[in-house]
């Protein structure tokens, strides 16, 4: 391999995934990826049998499987449901805010982050509209709480998907580990937005909107819970996570009721491409020496195997180039500390509070952005900073001193 090929393309490819575009080319973070495995194989800085074996079959089938039985909830009617328990909850903008943020936090650490947000974003503006509230502080609350409390299990996120493949951690380990600093996190939301938005949350009292009574397919989504339900039983009872997830999958599958394509078109396929290329990104490095010269010039020094030392590199990097691309380029990091499970777990607190630093910060901040522009309700860039600058601070604060504490020895 020759360095002074590999390391280019190597950077040219990491500022795209920063940038998410490069100038005059049409291109997105997936392309940009898979354009630098192109000029990886083109000249030769890897071959094409060898790198297969770069990518991490289980994290893509866990991802997969998340996916689809995502979509047979959603088809089901299971999010629409959760919003009438929101609105059944609620009788003031302190406990409709409450309401949300614990309903979008558990739902987050049970699925991905991201497509919580993508389900709940119309309803929450639905019923916000609907009892004439300023929808501002219940749209930050939605992509803060999500991220938050998707960091509390190894299925919250794709990025403690990864850790979870990577590190071995079981997944009640991992939930009894982190469970504290999310809903501790989540907490926190509740407070920075109720103290941010003083005049949205003097009302005591407010009717309960009309709202469009939800409509579940009731055979899809008994289905879909009793699946649910068994595989995160098996979640609990150690079955190893991809596994558990695959064989769910399959069996929501196995319908007379829905169209496979209806199931199918859900599916990010973007997504786990995206990840298949960075698998291969982060293999050459590795095999190379790229990341080990990083690591001991300038990322372990920083660490110096300590939870503060690591969860600002994990801040920066989350920032510089997302969450994703930052966890495989520090897991030949982590897997060097003294005490690597504890890394692990600084890791995926770090990298999954991180963003909510900015509007850009994560997936799902855009997706509420996105879908909250598409009905005129524009969640500006400072608007949604303000707020998330504070709870990223206040969230990392905590994280930190409770794995300083409890987990990091």
């Amino acid at each position: 391999m020759n360095l002074w090929i590999a390391i280019p393309i190597i950077v040219f490819t990491y500022i795209g995934i920063a940038l998410g575009t490069w100038p005059v080319l049409r291109v997105n973070r997936t392309t940009l990826t898979l354009l630098g495995v192109g000029l990886l194989l083109v000249t030769e800085q890897v071959n094409f049998e060898t790198m297969k074996g770069y990518i991490d079959f289980d994290t893509l089938v866990l991802l997969f499987s998340m996916m689809v039985i995502i979509a047979c909830l959603e088809l089901s009617g299971f999010f629409s449901l959760a919003a009438g328990a929101l609105i059944k909850i609620a009788h003031s903008p302190h406990s409709l805010l409450a309401a949300e943020i614990l309903i979008v936090g558990v739902l987050a650490a049970l699925f991905l982050n991201d497509t919580i947000c993508l389900m709940v974003t119309p309803i929450v503006l639905e019923i916000a509209l609907a009892l004439e509230r300023n929808p501002m502080p219940y749209l930050i609350a939605l992509p803060t709480a999500a991220n938050i409390g998707s960091a509390a299990t190894l299925t919250g996120n794709p990025q403690n998907i990864v850790i979870g493949i990577a590190s071995g951690i079981s997944y009640v380990d991992f939930l009894k580990s982190l469970i504290v600093p999310a809903v501790l996190g989540l907490a926190l939301v509740w407070i920075v937005l109720v103290l941010l938005y003083p005049k949205e949350f003097q009302t005591l009292h407010f009717e309960r909107p009309q709202i469009r009574q939800p409509r579940p397919f009731r055979p899809l989504l008994d289905k879909s819970l009793i699946v649910t339900g068994l595989m995160l039983a098996a979640f609990l009872v150690g079955v190893p996570i991809a596994l558990a997830a695959f064989l769910a999958a399959c069996a929501m599958l196995f319908t007379r009721r829905v169209k496979p394509e209806k199931i199918m078109s859900r599916v990010d396929w973007s997504l786990l491409v995206f990840f298949a290329a960075l698998f291969v990104i982060s293999g050459v490095m590795e095999d190379s020496g790229i990341t080990l010269a990083l690591m001991n010039g300038i990322l372990h020094p920083l660490v110096r195997g300590s939870a503060v030392g690591l969860s600002l590199i994990t801040v920066a990097l989350s920032n510089l180039v997302s969450n994703v691309p930052a966890v495989l380029l520090l897991r030949p990091v982590v897997r060097a500390l003294p005490n690597p499970r504890a890394g692990w777990l600084t890791l995926a607190v770090a990298s999954t509070f991180a963003g909510n630093l900015t509007l850009l910060g994560s997936v799902a901040n855009l997706i509420v952005a996105e879908r909250a522009a598409r009905r005129n309700v524009q969640l500006k860039f400072w608007e949604y900073t303000r707020a998330g600058l504070i709870i990223t601070a206040l969230s990392l604060v905590v994280g930190v001193v409770w794995i300083g504490l409890f987990i990091w020895k």
